[in-house]
């Protein structure tokens, strides 16, 4: 029976109320948790930071949010795309580092691929601003997409295509298809080019940003999970240097990613 003549411990009081505001909304700022608890930012950032030295917590690279750890939560596939965030997020630390320009970690949907995380908050160039999480892109059209698609099982990946194929598709238009993800797979990564004529989402806006991509698949116990890339402005660098200068660095931090992923 516990003793209520003791004294409780104020701050283990207010680091369980941070724990639970965090837990209860799903993601939250910095700012919205001072004005839900009433507490100084500089009281809560020490909070956050002892929270998440023990794993309870972690901070969103894309807004900043904090959200309760995913690591430990049943294998739904929400928790399934959180846990995969929150493994990916230092090593996009690590690619910002070493790359300049910003990039995104993307999954799987039915006709799609949707951001999950990016660095691009810590991009040291601000022409290639990209997200934010919850953002839906195209499977044909990015280089995200492609990069997804082309690693995918095969049955996967017939199952998206049908998804994505108009009526009036051509025999043509699927050979070309076919041909890019025959190459993408051959050369080891995905580009945008060369455009595909079907309508899927956003090509009107990925024909008109001004931006270039090069992406991998994310591999875990030997299958596609995810798409990371590497966006720059189009006028700023050409592919080949890029691809020179940074393939095997983005390579490398997927592997890496890939393998947290298993070992999780």
């Amino acid at each position: 029976m516990i003793d209520r003549k003791v004294k409780s411990i104020r701050a283990l009081e207010r680091g369980i109320d941070v724990l639970l505001e965090v837990q209860k909304s799903g993601g939250i700022s910095l700012h919205e948790l001072h004005l839900r608890l009433g507490l100084a930012k500089a009281t809560l950032l020490r909070l956050l930071v002892t929270l998440s030295s023990r794993g309870l917590v972690w901070q969103r690279l894309a807004d900043g949010a904090y959200l309760s750890t995913a690591l430990a939560a049943p294998s739904s596939r929400s928790d399934v795309t959180d846990r995969l965030a929150e493994i990916a997020s230092p090593f996009m630390v690590e690619l910002s580092e070493r790359v300049v320009w910003p990039s995104i970690l993307a999954v799987p949907r039915m006709d799609h691929v949707e951001i999950i995380e990016t660095n691009s908050p810590l991009a040291r160039f601000d022409a290639a601003i990209l997200g934010p999480v919850g953002v839906k892109l195209s499977y044909l059209h990015t280089a995200t997409g492609r990069a997804y698609l082309s690693a995918c099982d095969a049955r996967e990946r017939e199952a998206i295509i049908v998804r994505l194929q108009p009526e009036t598709a051509t025999p043509d238009e699927r050979e070309l298809l076919d041909n890019i993800i025959a190459e993408t797979r051959t050369r080891g990564y995905s580009m945008r080019e060369p455009h595909h004529p079907w309508q899927d989402r956003g090509k009107q806006m990925v024909l008109r940003d001004g931006k270039t991509s090069i992406a991998v698949a994310i591999m875990a116990n030997g299958h596609a999970i995810a798409a990371l890339n590497v966006t720059w402005p189009s006028k700023r660098v050409r592919v080949e240097d890029v691809v020179s200068r940074h393939l095997e660095t983005l390579k490398g931090i997927a592997d890496r990613i890939g393998q947290a992923v298993e070992a999780n």
